[in-house]
């Protein structure tokens, strides 16, 4: 590898690693669990984003072939975690009756949750 790669690399590794410290940070730090939710969600979700293309661009410099394992790492991740962050929202909403009061109105009757209150 020349030293453009490796320092295309190196880059990518310490852009996903200060991505992941600062939502690590925010999800030990941040007071409630609504602004806990972004943290984890956005800025970890891209620090591991940063390192599979360091992953993936490490490998097709060193094998000269393309890996399927990052491709399907990044498709999963960006499958799950925003449907993982839409439930925890719809759960704490759900719970804290109090929060759906700040909210403004909804297009339904049952609110932000979706689930209707057993009679």
């Amino acid at each position: 590898m020349t030293a453009v790669t490796e320092f295309a690399v190196a880059a990518f590794i310490v852009i996903g690693a200060a991505f992941l410290f600062v939502g690590s940070l925010g999800l030990a730090t941040l007071p409630d669990t609504m602004r806990r939710l972004h943290a984890p969600t956005k800025a970890t979700t891209l620090g591991i984003g940063a390192l599979l293309i360091a992953s993936m661009l490490y490998f097709v410099l060193l094998n000269g072939s393309l890996g399927i394992h990052e491709i399907l790492i990044t498709l999963f991740l960006f499958l799950t975690a925003p449907a993982t962050a839409l439930m925890i929202a719809k759960a704490y909403i759900f719970r804290h009756r109090a929060t759906q009061k700040q909210l403004p109105p909804s297009a339904n009757e049952t609110g932000w949750a979706t689930l209707t209150k057993p009679r």
